[in-house]
């Protein structure tokens, strides 16, 4: 009984929404990254923003349920990107919530 209980809060956890921080590097910056990524992420439904930072790389942080924060990483990752990526970084956290939308920083 005790085993079931457990398995069901696993899947429980997976309908809980996460946060994806992740940092993208590349020729990512003056590409358009950040738009299309925005685009990206309100077509799954995730909320969050996209930033340049000083050192060349774009942070993502996005929010919503794991499996849709895995097809951004994922898009992140494909062929389809503006730029040039060469490294997606990624972090796994509890949401903080708050975002409206999807922004560019």
């Amino acid at each position: 009984m005790h085993g079931h209980d457990s398995h069901h809060a696993h899947l429980l956890d997976l309908r809980r929404p996460v946060r994806a921080t992740a940092w993208v590097r590349g020729r990512v910056q003056e590409v358009g990254f950040r738009w299309w990524t925005r685009a990206r992420a309100l077509e799954i439904g995730l909320t969050g923003y996209a930033s340049n930072l000083a050192d060349g790389r774009v942070q993502v942080v996005a929010e919503g349920l794991h499996a849709e924060c895995e097809a951004l990483l994922a898009l992140l990752r494909g062929p389809g990107t503006p730029g040039q990526v060469s490294g997606v970084t990624e972090i796994w956290t509890a949401t903080e919530g708050g975002y409206e939308g999807f922004a560019i920083r």
